[in-house]
């Protein structure tokens, strides 16, 4: 998969350790929301993170090399670019514009500490989108629905966590309600995410597949892929 930033929505017509979480970082406070109503982006992207970050940190310098699912990353490139989509996301979440023309090396930047940086980008994300306002109106160079953007970066995160844990050797499991809510985007986009080259052609998945796979599969990746 590659960015998803610039992917329109197909149902917007107005535009074509420390520990996981840092010490002295609580968790946002979420404004009530109605029972029925699907979570507020934010606690997912939490959700997200906390799911990701213990593979993230499992990583070692000698796998950095290594292949992923997602065929243009190797693992170093894979956790760069995861690392610029985090941060940019936080200022797409402000409605404000972000530049994705380069990816920093943020791995050479903080060497064996980008771990905890890492980790500390995945709160300020959480407390962006979870801020007044953040769902609301539309954001992004494409002007779409400001929770499909938020959606996005919890695609990213969750499906790029997955890439980490397959190029590594170690299992993952998405947070409860992610998928959910990464199958409807997945069903709403994916049409033009593959014109645009950012799906690849979705993958058959046999009957009774998890919802994992299957979210997988309709991004272009083999749910069993191996690194060989």
């Amino acid at each position: 998969m590659n960015d998803t930033h610039d992917i329109p929505d197909e149902t917007h017509h107005g535009a074509p350790a420390h520990t996981d979480r840092t010490a002295d970082a609580p968790h946002p406070v979420q404004a009530p929301h109605p029972a029925d109503a699907p979570p507020p982006i934010s606690v997912l992207l939490d959700a997200a993170a906390q799911a990701a970050l213990p593979v993230l940190r499992a990583v070692r310098d000698d796998q950095l090399g290594r292949p992923t699912p997602c065929s243009e990353y190797d693992v170093r490139a894979l956790l760069n670019h995861l690392f610029q989509v985090v941060v940019a996301f936080q200022t797409l979440a402000a409605k404000k514009d972000v530049d994705f023309s380069r990816t920093p090396d943020r791995l050479g930047e903080y060497g064996a500490q980008w771990p905890d940086r890492f980790a500390d980008e995945t709160v300020r994300l959480v407390e962006a989108w979870a801020a007044p306002g953040a769902e609301d109106g539309l954001t992004g160079g494409m002007q779409l629905p400001a929770r499909t953007v938020g959606a996005m970066v919890l695609l990213d995160l969750t499906v790029h966590a997955w890439d980490v844990a397959r190029a590594i050797g170690l299992p993952y499991a998405p947070a409860a309600g992610c998928v959910t809510e990464l199958r409807a985007l997945a069903a709403r986009m994916a049409s033009t995410a593959r014109t645009m080259n950012v799906f690849a052609d979705p993958v058959p998945v046999p009957p009774g597949a998890s919802d994992l796979d299957v979210l997988l599969a309709e991004t272009g990746r083999d749910p069993h892929w191996t690194a060989g």
